[in-house]
């Protein structure tokens, strides 16, 4: 390689990015470098964007953002052995300190020390290369373009939510909220078996796009009460993050049913305490996930989970404000990608 800087969109306050040249990163130990090719833009990179902050998680310092990257090995650290320079990879953007308890359970995504792309203060993949431990940059099949091998990390929220529901053949699920996670938990319940999908929105194009991925019902609850609606789900995978959406959504779930939160809404939401009690339904936080990418990779690699579909709009680069700011242009939507090289 004959690059010494590299470009990088530089988050300096809230709603100033810029973009600046800095020093080409050099892999460590067991790391790789990595080009990267495509990255998704995620509801929280949005949140840094406009708010400088997401709970305890504080944006202090310049910082770049950006945690669904996708690319090519360019080079690799001492030790590092599992890829050779030239591997499409899908990176998993955290990397856990490996020697924690949590770690040793294999529930890494907990780890207290985790470092995680765009995450103050770890820097993230909205530029032109970055550096990761081998173990999370994950080898792709030329039959995933790089935007999808770039979302398989926002599938594998979908994976392990499904997971933690425990959906499986003949599970009835809705899915509250109709953005990408909720879009990828959709895909994913029907991977995993289950039969009957509802999701529900307000958005009646998103609702359109999930009916063309699969699902066996949509709700748009402008206009329809999800408690008047005649379905009985045994899971609820809530992707709204909307309090009292959650709320009503429990209250549609059957006697031992399983509810899974994915959705970051407010610190505190009013829970059906009865309803839960009961009717001895279990109910569940998700943090990021742990062990999914092989999955992930396998069902979009199969076409049992289209990714390309949720892609409504590409940006250089240069282009990264146009790019967390493109849901207020437009209500269609989906899953802005930024491709750093352009």
């Amino acid at each position: 390689m004959t690059e010494r800087t590299m470009r990088a969109a530089v988050l300096h306050g809230v709603g100033k990015i810029t973009l600046e040249e800095r020093p080409l990163p050099e892999p460590g130990p067991r790391e790789v470098l990595v080009r990267v090719a495509s990255v998704g833009t995620c509801g929280s990179d949005v949140h840094y964007y406009e708010h400088g902050r997401i709970g305890d998680f504080v944006v202090e310092s310049p910082l770049v953002l950006g945690h669904e990257p996708s690319g090519t090995v360019a080079a690799a650290g001492p030790g590092a052995g599992r890829h050779q320079p030239g591997q499409r990879v899908s990176l998993e953007p955290g990397v856990p300190d490996f020697t924690c308890p949590y770690c040793r359970a294999g529930r890494y995504n907990l780890c207290p020390r985790m470092r995680f792309f765009g995450t103050p203060p770890v820097d993230g993949a909205f530029c032109e290369y970055v550096v990761t431990h081998e173990e999370f940059a994950h080898p792709v099949p030329d039959v995933l373009s790089d935007d999808a091998a770039a979302l398989i990390e926002p599938l594998s929220v979908g994976v392990w939510a499904c997971r933690k529901a425990r959906a499986g053949p003949g599970s009835r699920v809705l899915v509250t909220g109709a953005g990408p996670v909720g879009l990828l938990c959709l895909q994913a319940a029907r991977a995993f078996g289950a039969t009957d999908i509802m999701i529900t929105d307000v958005n009646p194009t998103r609702l359109e796009l999930a009916r063309d991925l699969g699902a066996s019902v949509t709700l748009d609850v402008r206009e329809n009460r999800l408690a008047d609606a005649a379905f009985d789900p045994d899971v609820l995978l809530e992707c709204s993050g909307h309090p009292a959406a959650v709320g009503e959504a429990v209250r549609a779930v059957g006697r031992a049913g399983r509810v899974v939160l994915i959705g970051m809404g407010g610190d505190e939401i009013p829970l059906p305490l009865s309803h839960v009690q009961t009717r001895e339904i279990e109910v569940t936080g998700t943090f990021r996930y742990a062990n999914t990418w092989p999955a992930a990779i396998a069902l979009a690699a199969s076409g049992r989970v289209r990714l390309d579909a949720l892609v409504t709009g590409h940006y250089g680069l240069a282009e990264v404000e146009r790019a967390l700011t493109a849901g207020t242009r437009d209500p269609g939507l989906v899953k802005a990608v930024v491709r750093p090289q352009e």
